[in-house]
Protein backbone atom coordinates (compact mmCIF):
# COMPACT_ATOMS: atom_id res chain seq x y z
CA UNK A 1 0.00 0.00 0.00
CA UNK A 2 2.81 2.45 0.70
CA UNK A 3 4.65 1.58 -2.45
CA UNK A 4 1.31 1.69 -4.39
CA UNK A 5 0.88 5.20 -2.70
CA UNK A 6 4.34 6.36 -3.04
CA UNK A 7 3.72 5.80 -6.65
CA UNK A 8 0.95 7.97 -7.17
CA UNK A 9 2.87 10.78 -5.28
CA UNK A 10 5.60 10.73 -7.60
CA UNK A 11 3.65 11.34 -10.47
CA UNK A 12 6.38 9.71 -12.63
CA UNK A 13 5.83 6.05 -12.59
CA UNK A 14 3.49 4.77 -15.38
CA UNK A 15 4.07 0.78 -15.15
CA UNK A 16 2.84 -1.38 -11.96
CA UNK A 17 2.97 -4.85 -11.99
CA UNK A 18 1.19 -6.63 -8.79
CA UNK A 19 2.00 -9.87 -7.67
CA UNK A 20 -1.07 -10.82 -6.00
CA UNK A 21 -2.15 -14.27 -4.88
CA UNK A 22 -4.71 -16.70 -6.15
CA UNK A 23 -7.42 -17.63 -3.44
CA UNK A 24 -7.67 -13.76 -2.04
CA UNK A 25 -10.46 -13.71 -3.12
CA UNK A 26 -11.19 -17.18 -1.21
CA UNK A 27 -10.02 -16.07 1.90
CA UNK A 28 -12.40 -14.76 4.77
CA UNK A 29 -10.86 -11.91 7.16
CA UNK A 30 -11.19 -14.11 10.26
CA UNK A 31 -8.90 -17.03 9.26
CA UNK A 32 -6.94 -15.93 6.78
CA UNK A 33 -6.21 -11.90 6.98
CA UNK A 34 -2.64 -11.66 5.53
CA UNK A 35 -3.82 -13.54 1.80
CA UNK A 36 -7.35 -10.46 2.33
CA UNK A 37 -5.53 -8.01 2.06
CA UNK A 38 -4.38 -8.53 -1.37
CA UNK A 39 -8.05 -7.74 -2.34
CA UNK A 40 -7.26 -4.33 -1.12
CA UNK A 41 -4.06 -3.90 -2.70
CA UNK A 42 -5.95 -4.86 -5.56
CA UNK A 43 -8.24 -2.26 -5.55
CA UNK A 44 -6.01 0.76 -4.85
CA UNK A 45 -3.72 0.27 -7.59
CA UNK A 46 -6.56 -0.93 -10.30
CA UNK A 47 -8.98 1.82 -8.63
CA UNK A 48 -6.07 4.64 -9.72
CA UNK A 49 -6.40 3.38 -13.71
CA UNK A 50 -7.69 6.41 -15.65
CA UNK A 51 -6.48 8.44 -13.16
CA UNK A 52 -5.69 11.91 -14.74
CA UNK A 53 -3.67 13.11 -12.14
CA UNK A 54 -1.25 10.40 -12.29
CA UNK A 55 0.56 7.93 -14.06
CA UNK A 56 0.35 5.20 -12.54
CA UNK A 57 -3.20 4.32 -13.69
CA UNK A 58 -2.44 4.59 -17.07
CA UNK A 59 -0.43 0.89 -17.06
CA UNK A 60 -1.00 -1.64 -13.90
CA UNK A 61 -1.48 -5.25 -13.97
CA UNK A 62 -2.52 -7.75 -11.68
CA UNK A 63 -1.18 -11.41 -10.92
CA UNK A 64 -2.35 -13.75 -8.92
CA UNK A 65 -0.26 -16.07 -8.53
CA UNK A 66 -0.78 -19.42 -6.72
CA UNK A 67 1.46 -21.23 -4.38
CA UNK A 68 4.99 -21.03 -5.30
CA UNK A 69 6.45 -24.63 -5.99
CA UNK A 70 9.81 -23.20 -4.59
CA UNK A 71 8.00 -23.15 -1.49
CA UNK A 72 8.36 -26.62 -1.59
CA UNK A 73 12.73 -26.45 -1.05
CA UNK A 74 11.84 -25.07 2.07
CA UNK A 75 11.75 -28.80 3.28
CA UNK A 76 14.27 -30.02 1.99
CA UNK A 77 15.99 -30.81 4.89
CA UNK A 78 13.22 -32.89 5.42
CA UNK A 79 13.15 -34.63 2.50
CA UNK A 80 16.47 -35.50 2.38
CA UNK A 81 16.97 -36.76 5.67
CA UNK A 82 13.93 -38.66 6.89
CA UNK A 83 12.80 -38.77 2.92
CA UNK A 84 9.41 -36.81 3.99
CA UNK A 85 7.59 -33.89 2.39
CA UNK A 86 5.33 -32.61 5.61
CA UNK A 87 2.98 -30.26 4.72
CA UNK A 88 -0.49 -29.14 6.86
CA UNK A 89 -2.95 -29.45 4.11
CA UNK A 90 -5.33 -32.58 5.18
CA UNK A 91 -5.31 -35.52 3.16
CA UNK A 92 -7.54 -34.98 0.01
CA UNK A 93 -7.45 -31.82 -0.67
CA UNK A 94 -5.66 -30.23 -3.75
CA UNK A 95 -3.64 -27.65 -4.98
CA UNK A 96 -1.91 -26.30 -7.86
CA UNK A 97 1.96 -25.41 -7.02
CA UNK A 98 3.22 -23.04 -9.82
CA UNK A 99 6.43 -21.89 -11.48
CA UNK A 100 5.33 -18.99 -14.05
CA UNK A 101 7.20 -16.74 -16.36
CA UNK A 102 4.40 -14.49 -16.75
CA UNK A 103 5.78 -11.87 -14.59
CA UNK A 104 8.95 -11.58 -16.85
CA UNK A 105 6.94 -11.59 -20.13
CA UNK A 106 4.54 -8.69 -18.84
CA UNK A 107 7.56 -6.87 -17.58
CA UNK A 108 9.65 -6.82 -20.78
CA UNK A 109 6.32 -5.88 -22.77
CA UNK A 110 6.12 -2.20 -23.94
CA UNK A 111 2.70 -0.33 -25.63
CA UNK A 112 1.69 2.93 -26.59
CA UNK A 113 0.41 3.42 -22.85
CA UNK A 114 3.37 1.28 -21.00
CA UNK A 115 2.83 -1.99 -20.96
CA UNK A 116 1.88 -4.01 -23.82
CA UNK A 117 -2.02 -3.23 -24.79
CA UNK A 118 -2.05 -7.01 -24.33
CA UNK A 119 -1.00 -7.27 -20.51
CA UNK A 120 -2.41 -3.66 -19.43
CA UNK A 121 -5.08 -3.32 -16.95
CA UNK A 122 -5.41 -7.58 -17.25
CA UNK A 123 -6.02 -9.67 -13.67
CA UNK A 124 -4.68 -12.64 -14.59
CA UNK A 125 -5.40 -15.89 -12.30
CA UNK A 126 -2.08 -18.23 -12.77
CA UNK A 127 -1.23 -21.47 -11.40
CA UNK A 128 0.22 -24.79 -12.51
CA UNK A 129 -0.79 -27.00 -14.60
CA UNK A 130 -2.11 -30.28 -12.09
CA UNK A 131 -3.54 -30.37 -9.25
CA UNK A 132 -1.68 -32.23 -6.20
CA UNK A 133 -3.02 -33.89 -3.19
CA UNK A 134 0.16 -34.35 -0.47
CA UNK A 135 0.27 -37.75 -1.73
CA UNK A 136 0.00 -37.17 -5.85
CA UNK A 137 2.94 -34.71 -4.85
CA UNK A 138 5.04 -37.17 -2.95
CA UNK A 139 4.73 -39.67 -5.84
CA UNK A 140 5.46 -37.17 -8.31
CA UNK A 141 8.70 -36.29 -6.54
CA UNK A 142 9.37 -40.18 -6.00
CA UNK A 143 8.99 -40.35 -9.98
CA UNK A 144 11.42 -37.61 -10.59
CA UNK A 145 14.17 -38.37 -7.77
CA UNK A 146 13.88 -42.16 -8.45
CA UNK A 147 13.72 -42.60 -4.66
CA UNK A 148 10.99 -42.84 -2.59
CA UNK A 149 9.49 -39.94 -0.96
CA UNK A 150 6.25 -40.31 1.60
CA UNK A 151 4.05 -36.93 2.09
CA UNK A 152 3.23 -36.55 5.75
CA UNK A 153 0.19 -34.44 6.70
CA UNK A 154 1.39 -32.63 10.10
CA UNK A 155 -0.17 -29.73 12.36
CA UNK A 156 -0.59 -26.52 11.94
CA UNK A 157 2.05 -26.35 15.13
CA UNK A 158 4.62 -28.59 13.91
CA UNK A 159 4.55 -26.62 10.03
CA UNK A 160 5.08 -23.21 12.39
CA UNK A 161 7.98 -24.71 14.11
CA UNK A 162 9.42 -26.32 10.56
CA UNK A 163 8.77 -22.92 9.08
CA UNK A 164 10.31 -21.03 12.47
CA UNK A 165 13.82 -22.61 11.64
CA UNK A 166 14.16 -21.01 7.84
CA UNK A 167 15.93 -17.45 6.85
CA UNK A 168 12.36 -15.90 5.30
CA UNK A 169 10.23 -12.91 6.65
CA UNK A 170 7.86 -13.29 9.23
CA UNK A 171 5.31 -12.00 6.81
CA UNK A 172 5.97 -14.73 4.10
CA UNK A 173 5.60 -17.41 6.41
CA UNK A 174 1.98 -16.30 7.64
CA UNK A 175 1.12 -16.16 4.13
CA UNK A 176 2.35 -19.54 3.96
CA UNK A 177 0.55 -21.05 6.58
CA UNK A 178 -2.67 -18.90 5.18
CA UNK A 179 -2.17 -20.65 1.87
CA UNK A 180 -1.83 -24.29 3.18
CA UNK A 181 -5.49 -23.22 5.30
CA UNK A 182 -7.39 -22.36 2.23
CA UNK A 183 -6.13 -25.92 0.94
CA UNK A 184 -7.61 -27.83 3.86
CA UNK A 185 -10.85 -25.75 3.48
CA UNK A 186 -10.89 -26.87 0.08
CA UNK A 187 -10.65 -23.55 -1.49
CA UNK A 188 -7.79 -24.16 -4.25
CA UNK A 189 -9.32 -27.05 -6.10
CA UNK A 190 -8.56 -25.57 -9.27
CA UNK A 191 -6.64 -24.98 -11.98
CA UNK A 192 -5.99 -21.63 -14.54
CA UNK A 193 -3.31 -21.44 -17.08
CA UNK A 194 -5.28 -19.51 -19.91
CA UNK A 195 -2.71 -16.37 -18.70
CA UNK A 196 0.14 -18.45 -18.16
CA UNK A 197 -0.70 -20.11 -21.99
CA UNK A 198 -1.44 -16.35 -23.96
CA UNK A 199 1.47 -14.52 -22.36
CA UNK A 200 3.92 -17.08 -22.80
CA UNK A 201 2.95 -19.32 -25.50
CA UNK A 202 4.50 -22.30 -23.41
CA UNK A 203 2.97 -24.88 -21.02
CA UNK A 204 3.17 -24.51 -17.57
CA UNK A 205 5.69 -26.22 -15.23
CA UNK A 206 4.52 -30.15 -14.51
CA UNK A 207 5.58 -30.91 -10.90
CA UNK A 208 7.91 -33.86 -12.30
CA UNK A 209 9.48 -31.23 -14.02
CA UNK A 210 10.31 -29.27 -11.28
CA UNK A 211 11.22 -32.28 -9.00
CA UNK A 212 13.88 -33.08 -11.18
CA UNK A 213 15.27 -29.64 -11.80
CA UNK A 214 15.64 -29.25 -7.86
CA UNK A 215 16.94 -32.84 -7.36
CA UNK A 216 20.09 -32.23 -5.68
CA UNK A 217 18.11 -30.43 -3.00
CA UNK A 218 15.74 -32.79 -2.49
CA UNK A 219 16.79 -36.32 -3.40
CA UNK A 220 16.50 -38.39 0.07
CA UNK A 221 20.22 -39.62 1.15
CA UNK A 222 20.47 -43.21 0.54
CA UNK A 223 19.63 -45.37 3.33
CA UNK A 224 23.07 -47.29 4.39
CA UNK A 225 22.97 -51.23 3.80
CA UNK A 226 23.29 -53.48 7.00
CA UNK A 227 25.72 -56.26 6.36
CA UNK A 228 25.93 -59.66 7.78
CA UNK A 229 29.37 -59.37 9.06
CA UNK A 230 31.09 -61.52 6.27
Amino acid sequence: MELANAAMKSGTVQNVLLISSAGCDYAERGKQPRLREFINIESLVLSTKGNVNTKLGHSPCVIRASFYAENLLLYSQQARNEGILPLPIGEDHKFAPDVTQVAARVLCGKGPHGFDDRHRGQMMVVTGPMLCAGKELATSASKALGQTLEFENISIREAKRVLKSQDIDDSEKEYILEYYSLVREGKTNYIATAAFHDVTGQHPTEPDEFFRMYSMELRPKKKAKHGNGS
